[in-house]
């Protein structure tokens, strides 16, 4: 019997978008637990670009002994389920991969993955709108989490980066923590930053009770709080020490499929932005890493299989 396969993106020597081929795999079983998806779509993100062009191996975190896979989102639908799983077969769901050393990612035809990493997608929401929200509105609500809920009478807060992927749903949910919240952006997201409730700035300023920092401008935004204030950056490779009585938390996104449902539900009822550039086929993942990287792209490239 002939054994079905499935393609995969993936980089041997990673030298950015040139470097990324096609490889085709015997497609897997799933073991107790997991879950197979075929994927309908998978968005690209700056950490996408960062494994492309080989900084996390020149780090020391990647250690493949043939290729790493490429690709954190996606959404689908389940294909195949091992045992002790409750979703059946041609549910749609959503979710992302976490860690730098692997030979698989998303941008690929299927997926195995553990059934508790990932959230049903509810309906109303499509495939590709669904494939760009899991990792960075995840970051985003544990982003919150480490900044916790408004102090009475220092309740102001800054979101850098807040037209961005992450900021834009930090600026969202940390309302709903009791922050006012101002969102820095370029002048042009303006409109953008404002239609989420927020507050607007293109600068930093200073004396901010609060700073979230998902532009991941580090030290300068440090400065920008107030002394006894809070930061929580987005570069765990990076932490900024403590200064002037500043509380200082980096995020480091986790998978959470619980939480993930509850995002989704959201984005759903469009209270959360789901924001999709364009769409690329999974064939083409080379050309659209590269349209990734030039920038002033608004949302996430998605790839469709």
């Amino acid at each position: 019997m002939h054994q079905m396969t499935s393609r995969r993106i993936v980089v041997r020597v990673p030298s950015g978008p040139r470097s990324i081929e096609t490889v085709e795999v015997p497609v897997a079983e799933p073991g107790p637990e997991q879950i197979r998806v075929k994927i309908g779509a998978a968005a690209i993100n700056p950490v996408d670009l960062g494994v492309a062009g080989g900084i996390f191996h020149r780090l020391g975190l990647v250690d493949q002994p043939d290729y790493t896979g490429l690709g954190w989102d996606f959404a689908g639908t389940v294909d195949a389920a091992g045992p002790g799983v409750e979703l059946p077969v041609g549910t749609r769901v959503a979710g992302f991969l976490d860690g730098f050393d692997r030979d698989h990612g998303s941008h690929a035809e299927h997926l195995l993955v553990s059934a508790a990493q990932v959230a049903v997608v509810p309906d109303g929401l499509d495939l590709v709108e669904a494939g760009a929200v899991p990792l960075n509105a995840t970051a985003a609500a544990q982003l919150v989490d480490l900044l916790g809920d408004a102090p009475a009478g220092a309740r102001r807060l800054l979101v850098t980066g807040a037209a961005g992927a992450v900021g834009a749903h930090v600026a969202v949910l940390a309302q709903d923590r009791g922050w006012q919240v101002t969102g820095m952006a370029r002048a042009a997201d303006e409109p953008f930053v404002r239609g989420l409730g927020a507050g607007f700035a293109t600068d930093l300023g200073q004396g901010w009770d609060a700073v979230a920092d998902a532009g991941a401008l580090q030290e300068s935004a440090l400065r920008a709080v107030r002394d006894g204030g809070r930061f929580v950056g987005v570069q765990p490779a990076a932490r900024l020490p403590e200064e002037r009585g500043i509380t200082v938390e980096v995020l480091f996104a986790r998978p959470d499929g619980a939480l993930l449902a509850r995002l989704l539900v959201r984005v759903a009822a469009g209270e959360l932005p789901a924001r999709v550039h364009s769409v690329a086929p999974l064939g083409e993942a080379a050309d659209a890493y590269r349209a990734m990287a030039k920038g002033s792209v608004r949302g996430r490239i998605v790839l469709v299989p």
